[in-house]
């Protein structure tokens, strides 16, 4: 009992220092995005040593506070399960994400989080004889770090991890089917025009 309510007055405290601080103008950004995904379902184990990337571009756009941020992002990972023969596929995500990132100048380091929606396509003949989409609601966690160079103008970096929240069907060559929640991560750069 006593445990909870010291978590409650420190929560409660935490809020209270956050809303106490001087509100500051909040900064508009849109943010174009070029990475690529490793780690989980992606065909890169890990972020170096891997020969088989694949691409994820996107466009971000949201506001930074002098604390809080908030981002809207769309990006698609165009072949992301692989392009042997007529195999297409992608991997599209549209999230919504909470940002804390305290302003030191022009550098905006950055964790964020938040929910959205990820959609998996996949398609083995040109006449898409076998073919699977998956919907589902996903989360994601990261961070990373925004420069702006000029007032307008900046780049920013950042590493995520994406995982639905419901498995997906992908089927394969001949009958079998892997039934398993879609998870990987994602390294990119991005230009930050600021308004």
């Amino acid at each position: 009992m006593n445990l909870h309510r010291t978590q409650a007055v420190a929560l409660f405290s935490f809020l209270l220092l956050l809303t106490a601080a001087a509100p500051a103008r909040a900064q508009g950004f849109i943010s174009p995005l070029i990475g690529y995904d490793f780690g989980g379902n992606s065909g890169c184990p890990g972020i170096s040593n891997c020969e088989d990337k694949r691409s994820n571009v996107g466009i971000a756009f949201g506001t930074m506070g002098a604390v809080f941020g908030f981002e809207e992002e769309f990006a698609n990972a165009r072949h992301f399960f692989g392009s042997v023969g007529d195999l297409s596929s992608s991997v599209i995500t549209l999230m919504s994400n909470v940002m804390i990132v305290p302003a030191a100048g022009p550098v905006h380091p950055y964790v964020l989080g938040g929910l959205g929606l990820m959609k998996s396509h996949v398609d083995f003949t040109t006449a898409d004889v076998l073919s699977a989409t998956n919907n589902s609601l996903a989360w994601d966690l990261g961070g990373g770090v925004t420069i702006l160079f000029a007032r307008h103008i900046g780049v920013r970096g950042d590493l995520r991890h994406f995982h639905s929240t419901k498995p997906i069907t992908i089927p394969f060559v001949g009958s079998t089917v892997t039934d398993e929640k879609l998870t990987f991560n994602r390294a990119s750069a991005a230009l930050v025009l600021a308004f």
